[in-house]
């Protein structure tokens, strides 16, 4: 849309510093300029307002969430377009409630403003997007505490190293109590419970608004702990997290807990590996046994589950009968083994981080940086043979 099409149209912009340049990006428009503390004039707007454009960053939040709360509720309000970064969760779901709203995340120009409120004024649904070639690693521990989560934090951060470039994106969908975010030091922002409710509304701006930037290259979608969360959040909602994330990211890890949710499937069917993480114990290995069969069984046309064999001791990967009769218990071959080098792992758990960060030569570091090469190489051979 070029500027002549805002001609006539009737803008609010809150937020001085935003002005010039929504004046240059949408020069035809009819503009109404005020600081961003003035909220009020959101309660007094005539009905010929079509735009609004705040400036989040210079605006009181809580004023801000009840503001856009009380807007959202009238009989078509108008289109709400938030210029911030690392905006509140509280202001997000406020945002959400409104039926055309965006952010945008500076920087940025007029060209992309311009794009965005043309989008919001036309109501024109957004195009397909363009086929993406996102690879996604699915991460599931065959028992509690086997070392999943800190095998999924470590695939995602040499992936951020090892592709530059490419975007990476580390998805905790343990609702309830995923350690993600802790063990990285950040703090979880996906809000799902409330995106639940509209999952429609998820879109690239909004998972931008829940990611986590905790590397040069990778993000961090995690949630919040919430007991109530896998009763909250539904299949469509997670899904549309996915599909929109796939469409953001080059590369995606998901931590996926181990019981069964009504998403689960659809998680694992749709993923290009499947490992299944288990420790040299034998109710783990029965465990991983069982889980890699019943995958198999459920989704017979999706992913062969991987079976990775976390916390083994140095001498297992000579000829020590311990990994052969892993392998006996588990009736299939492990696609791959992890060292354990407990000191490691813990001080990068209490330093806030990932191992390769903190402790860049430890053997974990080594054997994850193996895994990686060998997946890696053998995706275009799954990708062809799954099309």
């Amino acid at each position: 849309m070029s500027a002549l099409s805002f001609d006539g149209r009737h803008v609010l912009v809150l937020g001085e510093r935003l002005a010039p340049l929504a004046q240059e990006a949408l020069g035809a428009a009819r503009f109404e300029v005020a600081s961003a503390e003035r909220l009020d004039f959101l309660a007094d707007l005539h009905a010929a307002m079509e735009l609004i454009l705040i400036d989040a960053e210079a605006a009181d939040p809580t004023a801000l969430v009840g503001a856009l709360s009380a807007l959202a509720a009238r009989p078509n309000p108008p289109a709400l377009l938030l210029a911030g970064a690392h905006l509140p969760a509280s202001l997000v779901r406020a945002l959400m409630k409104a039926p055309r709203s965006d952010v945008l995340e500076p920087p940025f120009t007029g060209a992309d403003l311009a794009r965005a409120a043309s989008s919001l004024l036309t109501e024109v649904s957004a195009p397909a997007a363009s086929p993406h070639d996102a690879r996604c690693w699915t991460v599931i521990g065959s028992v509690g505490g086997c070392g999943a989560t800190t095998i999924a934090v470590e695939l995602a951060t040499t992936l951020s190293h090892r592709l530059p470039g490419a975007r990476v994106a580390l998805v905790d969908l343990n609702l309830v109590d995923g350690a993600s975010a802790a063990y990285l030091g950040a703090t979880p922002n996906m809000m799902l419970s409330e995106a639940a409710a509209t999952p429609e509304r998820i879109d690239a701006a909004i998972l931008s608004a829940f990611a986590i930037r905790v590397g040069a290259s990778l993000d961090l979608l995690a949630t919040p702990r919430d007991p109530q969360a896998f009763a909250r959040v539904n299949q469509t909602a997670v899904c549309r997290v996915l599909e929109v994330a796939c469409q953001v990211y080059d590369w995606i890890v998901i931590d996926l807990p181990r019981h069964q949710q009504p998403w689960s499937l659809d998680v694992l069917s749709g993923s290009d590996e499947v490992l299944v993480v288990s420790e040299l114990t034998v109710p783990a290995l029965l465990a991983a046994r069982s889980l890699a069969s019943e995958i198999e069984a459920s989704i017979p046309d999706g992913p062969r589950p991987r079976i990775i064999l976390n916390r083994l001791a140095s001498r297992v990967f000579g000829p020590a009968p311990s990994l052969a009769e892993a392998e006996k218990a588990l009736q299939r071959k492990a696609d791959g083994g992890i060292t354990s080098d407990w000191e490691a792992a813990a001080a990068s758990v209490n330093l806030g981080g990932s191992i390769s960060h903190h402790r860049p030569r430890s053997k974990i570091v080594r054997d994850i940086g193996v895994l990686v090469d060998r997946l890696t190489q053998t995706a275009p051979e799954v990708r062809a043979r799954r099309a």
